[in-house]
């Protein structure tokens, strides 16, 4: 087999074993097939780290991701782990992460991924996080979609300037269920920006607090134009630096949500573009009512064409 081979296999062998604290690199060696030694030295060369402080990372990593996940006790993520005792996990543990598991526990909004030569991480719920075998570099009709969804939002937010405050929070009428419920003009601006705020936090592993459901909105217009100005522009900036690197298909921990939950950078830009596409449509159907009708139908199909 090619070195390429090997590390692929390993790396296989490794995702199977995560749940086998007592294997150890001969078994691992023997499920590739090969002898210790040569083994040894062809995943450390692929890798950049022996095998066995390669599965260690991993399920550190687990173990990590699990303390921010789920309720289960110290002891038993350090079992799991392939620890012997509470006291072996946590000094590796912090050596690894600079603070105990329950100091790591009592701030959820962390990016659990450890450095790695070979860019394999694990990834919830119970596999592996492999890098993109190839640059995935995004249309710049996407980048341009993003770029008219930030300007569109924009101008909405200035036209629901010039109503007052009852037509802003006068109900509308059309709404789907299990996206919005209950909605008006001022509602779903703000959602519009929040959506953005939230997005950029998840990626740059910062702590969001999401509205919660159902709230009575009453952000001023002039907070949502200030408010939009900055998520806008740097929503823009990570789309296009997303694109100009080839990264749609990279992978990043959203922690804002519970439990913590991977996705890609693409799947990310969308998910923000369709549930926009909605509250915009939404939102350019109660201008017109309120007779505000300078936007037309707020379709992309010029703005995405213009040079």
């Amino acid at each position: 087999m090619s070195s390429d081979d090997v590390f692929a296999a390993f790396v296989s062998a490794v995702a199977e074993s995560l749940d086998e604290p007592a294997t150890c690199g001969v078994d691992l060696a023997k499920r590739v097939h090969l002898s210790r030694f040569h083994f040894d030295r062809v995943v450390a060369a692929a890798a950049g780290e022996s095998p066995a402080a390669f599965r260690r990372r991993l399920l550190l990593e687990r173990a990590a991701y699990r303390l921010l996940a789920d309720s289960a006790g110290v002891l038993e993520l350090a079992i799991d782990a392939g620890y012997g005792s509470h006291e072996a996990f946590t000094r590796a543990f912090t050596r690894a992460y600079g603070m105990s598991p329950s100091q790591w526990r009592r701030e959820p909004s962390r990016r659990f991924f450890l450095t790695a030569p070979s860019g394999v991480h694990f990834q919830p719920p119970a596999g592996l996080r492999l890098p993109a075998k190839k640059e995935a570099r995004g249309m710049d009709v996407l980048v341009r979609m993003v770029e008219h969804h930030v300007w569109l939002t924009g101008e909405l937010i200035e036209r629901g300037a010039q109503l007052d405050a009852e037509a802003l929070d006068k109900p509308i009428e059309l709404s789907v269920e299990g996206i919005d419920d209950e909605v008006s003009i001022r509602y779903l601006l703000d959602r519009l920006v929040w959506q953005e705020e939230m997005w950029l936090a998840s990626v740059a592993d910062q702590p969001f607090e999401v509205p919660e459901c159902g709230r009575q909105v009453t952000t001023p217009i002039a907070e949502l134009r200030t408010r939009h100005a900055s998520a806008g522009s740097r929503f823009v900036a990570l789309v296009n630096r997303l694109n100009e690197e080839g990264r749609f298909d990279e992978t990043f921990v959203d922690t804002t949500c519970q439990p913590p939950r991977v996705f890609t950078y693409g799947g990310m830009v969308a998910h923000v573009l369709t549930f926009a596409a909605h509250r915009r449509s939404l939102l350019v159907g109660a201008f017109h009512s309120a007779g505000i009708t300078d936007l037309g139908a707020g379709d992309p199909m010029q703005f995405v064409g213009e040079a």
